[in-house]
């Protein structure tokens, strides 16, 4: 430690339909400030089959992406509302959680 205090990190986690893919990259590219993210092909289990394609209502889940971005925790808002702004869609669901640690193996 350097004795100067560390900015608090957590993962901003977005999940969303594979259709809002580009929409939601494209955002997150435009904010040169952030550090980047790592993106992940996943299913979701859900008993809400509303919205959901007639191949993902007969295997019973539904395809989506999900992104993790590393953000100092004071600026959860402002990618929220920069997010909001470029993307005009209630399917982008987001939550977040702390990390407690981070770095490289060197």
């Amino acid at each position: 430690m350097n004795g100067l205090k560390e900015a608090q990190l957590v993962r901003l986690n977005l999940v969303f339909p594979p259709a809002l893919e580009d929409a939601v990259t494209e955002a997150l590219m435009a904010d040169p400030t952030l550090p980047g993210f790592t993106l992940l092909h996943a299913e979701g289990h859900t008993g809400d089959f509303a919205r959901a394609s007639i191949r993902e209502k007969v295997r019973g889940r539904v395809d989506r992406r999900v992104i993790w971005v590393l953000i100092e925790s004071e600026r959860l808002e402002q990618v929220l509302a920069h997010l909001g702004q470029r993307i005009a869609s209630s399917d982008v669901r987001w939550w977040v959680e702390p990390v407690l640690a981070s770095g490289r193996l060197v």
